[in-house]
This record gives C-alpha cells, sequence and structure tokens, in this order.
C-alpha cells in the first residue's frame, strides 16, 4: 500500500535494526507516535475548517436560490396577470386597443433594428 507524502512509517516486523524490548526502541515508537497524532491533529484541523467553510458555502446557496425563487413567483404572477388583462382586452372587442398594442410593438422591433443597424 502506498503512503502519501512521503511517511517514513515501517512495521516493527519490517525493520530487524530497532530493538522492540529496549527503553531506547520505546522512545523511538513514542515519539513515531506523537509525530504521527500531531500530524493527524493537523489533518483533522484542516478538515473541521473545510467543512465549516462547505457549510457556510451552503447556507449562501441556499439563500441566494430562495431569493431567486421569491423572484421568479413574483415575476411569475404578474406575468399572469397582465396576460389575464390583454386576454380580457381582446374579449372586450376593443380591437383599436389591440391594433394600438401591435403598432406600438411594430415600432419597438423597428427602431431596436435600425439601432442595431447603425452600429
Amino acid at each position: 500500500m502506498r503512503r502519501a507524502q512521503g511517511y517514513s512509517y515501517q512495521p516493527l516486523s519490517q525493520a530487524p535494526d530497532r530493538p522492540s524490548t529496549s527503553a531506547g526502541g520505546n522512545d523511538l515508537i513514542e515519539e513515531e507516535n506523537q509525530r504521527l497524532t500531531d500530524e493527524l491533529q493537523g489533518k483533522i484541523g484542516a478538515l473541521k475548517s473545510l467543512t465549516i467553510d462547505i457549510g457556510h458555502e451552503v447556507r449562501y446557496q441556499d439563500k441566494l436560490l430562495r431569493g431567486i425563487d421569491d423572484d421568479m413567483e413574483r415575476t411569475g404572477g404578474f406575468l399572469t396577470n397582465t396576460m389575464n388583462r390583454v386576454v380580457r382586452l381582446g374579449r372586450n372587442g376593443h380591437h383599436k386597443y389591440m391594433f394600438y398594442i401591435f403598432l406600438f410593438a411594430l415600432f419597438v422591433f423597428l427602431l431596436l433594428y435600425f439601432v442595431i443597424k447603425l452600429r
């Protein structure tokens, strides 16, 4: 199994030059354990801060999505009301108003066409 970041740990069964029963061997093992514990604590701290940052980002994105959802609901309601008014105008026989709306839309499209063409 490969170890990331160049760990130099070798199990005792593969390291015959280390005495396992002497006090010096125990000190080396304790130092190795302490070093590995410190590295693990550092990685745990980094993971903790990363998960906290992810949590903040998720809450921020959720807030943005809720705002967009509210805006879409308002826009949908506004569009529905506007379409209902246009339909009522068409049903009431006010064909002059529909004609004026059509002429206005045609004028706006022609105006946009000439503005874009002159650029």
